[in-house]
């Protein structure tokens, strides 16, 4: 990846600028790496781990369990990367089959028009929010399409790590920082998801 791309020291140099900028006054050691200087981390169920599969679906799929808060990346050979996420408030999510259609490092942001009805404070973003780790769709996102469509539903990184295993957001899924780089890094374009 070249120096421009989506990178474990990104997410970390961007991290510590908040918390230099007085957003942030503590940072989560896990597992060796700086999972969020946020303010806190998921809980420790929640972390990104091999476990074992049994779903039907072939390697490379990915299958979003919004009940279970979890994202499977299947392996093959009854293995997936279990991954935990924060899904949609009220239910609000996409369902069914989709595909990534595109992937963006550092993707820029403008909520819907039926985000700003229901949430009339996100107005003030209706001009976009450029990227970076000010941006609600964290380091990367992955763009779900169906019929060649977009489907307006991302997987998408997070600069509130603190929410993964909720259903906080407007229908996205979103993941750690960490965990949306590691996917995004492992799933090209055409990857096949399932949300269940």
């Amino acid at each position: 990846m070249d120096s421009r791309g989506v990178t474990r020291r990104a997410i970390l140099l961007g991290s510590l600028a908040l918390t230099a900028s007085g957003c942030t006054s503590t940072a989560e050691q896990y597992g060796g790496t700086i999972l969020s200087a946020f303010g806190g981390g998921p809980s420790y169920r929640y972390r990104r781990k091999s476990v074992g599969y049994d779903g039907n679906e072939p390697p490379g799929t990915i299958v979003v369990n919004t009940s279970e808060r979890y994202l499977y990346l299947v392996e093959g050979g009854g293995r997936a990367i279990r991954y935990g996420i924060a899904v949609g408030e009220d239910g609000r999510t996409l369902k069914g089959p989709a595909s990534i259609g595109r992937k963006a490092e550092w993707p820029s942001w403008r909520p819907t028009e039926s985000m700003m009805e229901r949430k009339p404070r996100l107005r003030q973003y209706a001009g976009g929010v450029s990227g970076g780790p000010h941006n609600p769709l964290g380091a990367a996102a992955l763009y779900l399409y169906r019929g060649g469509q977009d489907s307006m539903f991302r997987l998408h990184g997070t600069n509130e790590p603190w929410t993964i295993g909720q259903a906080v957001s407007s229908g996205c899924v979103r993941l750690t920082n960490e965990d949306i780089v590691d996917l995004y890094n492992r799933t090209p374009v055409g990857t096949k998801v399932l949300v269940i």
